[in-house]
């Protein structure tokens, strides 16, 4: 095919990325999604670099010349370390000699700065893309693009082509069936023979004979349809992983990725169970965590859980063994039924994506962070992406992971708490605390170094010694463009892109006070949290100052108590006075003090009509992080808000959750609760709330990890194993996961195998009666008091 020469720009987004040394160098490649169809970039004979101290440049060279790599070079370069060394450049043809000759230097005391960041990764931050392009000039055959140069296109975004892929297994892990739904198909493809009689189906459902047969057809599926993103529930943990198990098995590749190339595995460093999936030209979404990226949050991610609380509905199967019971009577005796229960989860997964909007949030968080679409996490990856470019044209190569010392870093301010029940609380919040922070304070790595090499009295001070550059710094600039893209997306009612800018800005301090973090330095994490105690501290006494009580305060919120009951209109009016008096106030101290322009914002956040705040549990201390308020939503109906509390946490069971739900809504609203307690333990006792009584929780080591102290769940999970092994079936909980018991009065009984009467003093004590308490003895009044009066329930 003769080569087409590019005319003009053609515009992409980055799905994957990719390189290898080659005879002739360093290839990157990057798969881009375009208006045209899917493009590989191909970019050939990039160099590499790392930095090293010039003083150690005759050393470089001598092992250069050692070790016979004739094809790198070292130059000297405007650039120093953060300790202010000259250093020097060093730049090989192939990425794998230059991390090569730093595990060379490093055994004979040279430090090589940055050697880690890959081919693809410097190319893209060296050039201020994250995850669109332009693609200027090159050549075109088919759809592959060389000699090309890329530079940023922010405003682009693609129309992706997405396919929700889920299977069918035994027990064992036997591929069964394999579900498809996208790219305008609904298809599923399934072991064994096709039946005599097969109802109407709305969906192509294909036999195969064999599970060699399955794979092939699905690398068919791939190659027509060619879809950009794959999405499902455990995809690669489960879906992917299980494929290429089976594939290996009978001996079939797995030709998933562009190309009919293989996935690319590679274990966690940490958790080996743990795999990550690399496909060339097609991201793979898992929808478990695509929603905790974008901060949902669930008491269990199963698909049946989170389907049913945001679809109101779920699948046709119940969990557990029933589940596995019914696909296995399923495979054997109606095989159309499981072919429409395996699409089901396809189907249910794409609507969780539509409704979540989380195709949108995730090109978004791409285009934010400059990471690949499916890295999840990356928080210290991504501020690199935006620190190192801007450091380098600031003179400076970044530390190494190390250099300085780890010491102890302030979280944030957390005040004590006056505990009780309040009329009228209004909630003050500083808009983005930390970043208006660096933004107002410089704090910065480079300022950092800048400000102790210059006369401190010109510098802006911080904590621990810390003193910033006024001039010289990258972080409050990354920063306000930030802050302002958010601003911009907010007025748009971009709602994917404002989450992504936010989460992304807030992750900046905890990057600063990562061990793992390159740019680590406790001056500069206690600069921000530090300060930010400061700030609660004076908004504390500036609200006391106006004659208020400030009952609580947590990292960048202040709740305060305005001492009397009002309507919500009066209530609003005093916070919004409260925040103008606290920003003006701001501005000027900190114009006076120390010539800055105050980027600190507070606002007003809710209005509790009541508030209740708990006090430690056995003690007269208030608690933090805990409380509940009766407030008025956006559509002007009362609303009970929990922060912290038994209802709002998955470790009590449903029948602590609606107790303390029912005994809110009574105190709040003024009404008797006295019969209630009574009548709700009284129906505890008689069995009538029986299927409330289920704990279901997380067992997050392995069984046998637990030696010394066995918690109830690990019992429970032990007696489910031991009968599940009786009855010849895998063991589930070995190495971890959830499981759901009851207290009986043999302990904690798993619901595979109860045996024993419930044990209904336990759930009186430990469920009711702790949450009864801590909301009555404010009120002088007590859980046995009201029940002990009423038949000795103990």
């Amino acid at each position: 095919m003769a080569p087409t020469f590019q005319q003009g720009f053609q515009q992409g987004f980055i799905l994957t990325r990719h390189w290898r040394d080659t005879r002739d160098g360093t290839e990157i490649e990057f798969w881009l999604a375009t208006d045209e169809g899917p493009r590989k970039v191909r970019l050939e004979a990039q160099t590499s670099v790392a930095f090293a101290e010039a003083g150690q440049r005759a050393a470089i060279e001598a092992q250069l010349g050692l070790s016979g790599q004739q094809r790198a070079e070292v130059r000297e370069l405007p650039l120093k370390t953060f300790s202010q060394q000259p250093v020097v450049g060093i730049y090989t043809s192939h990425y794998k000699q230059l991390t090569a000759l730093e595990r060379t230097l490093r055994e004979h005391g040279i430090k090589l700065y940055e050697a880690d960041i890959r081919p693809p990764e410097r190319y893209l931050m060296e050039r201020f893309i994250t995850a669109t392009v332009q693609i200027a000039g090159g050549e075109q055959r088919g759809h592959t693009i060389t000699g090309c140069k890329l530079k940023p296109a922010p405003e682009y975004r693609p129309a992706l082509r997405m396919v929700s892929l889920d299977i069918e297994t035994s027990a064992y892990e036997d591929l069964y069936s394999i579900a498809l739904e996208g790219c305008g198909q609904r298809q599923v493809y399934m072991l064994g023979a096709a039946p005599e009689t097969s109802p109407q189906l709305d969906f192509a459902l294909e036999y195969c004979a064999t599970p060699r047969q399955l794979i092939e057809k699905l690398n068919a599926w791939f190659q027509q349809h060619d879809p950009d993103v794959i999405v499902g529930w455990s995809l690669v943990q489960f879906d992917l992983r299980v494929l290429q198990k089976n594939a290996d098995k009978h001996k079939v590749p797995l030709l998933l990725g562009r190309e009919g190339r293989q996935i690319d595995w590679r274990k966690h460093h940490a958790k080996q169970e743990y795999v990550f999936a690399s496909l060339a030209g097609r991201i793979a979404l898992d929808g478990i965590e695509a929603l905790r990226a974008a901060s949902w949050t669930f008491p269990s991610f199963s698909l049946e859980n989170v389907a049913q609380t945001m679809l109101g509905e779920g699948k046709d199967i119940g969990d557990a063994y029933d589940k596995m019971a019914e696909i296995e009577r399923r495979f054997r005796e109606d095989k159309p039924a499981l072919a429409l229960y395996n699409l089901k989860d396809c189907e249910l997964v794409t609507r969780i994506f539509d409704k979540a909007r989380l195709m949108a949030f995730i090109l978004e968080r791409s285009h934010v962070t400059g990471l690949q679409a499916d890295h999840f996490g990356g928080s210290i990856a991504a501020f690199g992406h935006h620190y190192l470019p801007r450091m380098h044209r600031e003179g400076y190569v970044a530390p190494s992971v190390g250099d300085i010392e780890v010491g102890p870093s302030p979280g944030g301010f957390v005040m004590d708490s006056k505990p009780g029940l309040y009329d009228s609380v209004v909630v003050l919040d500083y808009k983005s605390l930390y970043p208006s922070i660096i933004r107002t304070f410089m704090v910065d790595p480079v300022g950092l170094i800048e400000g102790a090499a210059a006369d401190a009295q010109q510098g802006i001070p911080g904590f621990r010694g810390a003193v910033f550059s006024r001039e010289k710094h990258c972080l409050p600039a990354i920063v306000n463009a930030l802050s302002a893209g958010r601003d911009e997306a907010k007025r748009q009612k971009n709602e994917a892109l404002s989450q992504a800018l936010k989460l992304l800005m807030n992750s900046f301090c905890g990057v600063l006070g990562s061990p793992d973090c390159r740019f680590f330095n406790p001056k500069l994490v206690s600069s921000v949290t530090l300060r930010g105690h400061e700030m609660m501290k004076l908004t504390r006494e500036l609200v006391e100052a106006a004659g208020y009580d400030v009952i609580y305060g947590d990292t960048d919120s202040i709740f305060i108590w305005l001492k009397k009951e009002y309507a919500d209109d009066a209530a609003i009016a005093i916070g919004q006075g409260l925040v103008d008096h606290i920003n003006a106030w701001w501005k000027e101290k900190l114009k006076r003090e120390l010539g800055l322009d105050s980027q600190l914002e507070i606002e007003f956040d809710t209005h509790y009509r009541k508030f209740f705040m708990p006090t430690i549990r056995g003690t007269d201390t208030g608690s933090k992080k805990r409380y509940a308020g009766l407030s008025v939503n956006g559509k002007g109906e009362e609303e009970v808000i929990y922060r912290g509390l038994e209802v709002a946490r998955s470790d009590w069971t449903p029948l602590a959750h609606e107790f303390q739900k029912g005994l809110f809504n009574r105190i709040f609203r003024n009404q008797p609760y006295q019969d209630y307690v009574r009548d709700y333990a009284r129906k505890t006792v008689s069995g009538e709330f029986d299927e409330l009584l289920v704990y279901r929780k997380r067992l997050r080591h392995r069984l046998d990890e637990y030696q010394v102290n066995v918690p109830p769940q690990v019992r429970a999970a032990r007696l489910a194993d031991d009968y599940n092994k009786s009855l010849q079936r895998p063991q589930r909980y070995q190495n971890g996961g959830w499981i759901s018991y009851l207290m009986t009065t043999s302990g904690a009984e798993p619901l595979e195998v109860v045996k024993s009467g419930i044990d209904y003093e336990h759930y009186l004590t430990k469920q009711l009666q702790p949450i009864a308490d801590a909301i009555l003895l404010p009120l002088n009044d007590s859980f046995a008091g009201l029940t002990t009066s009423q038949g000795n329930l103990f």
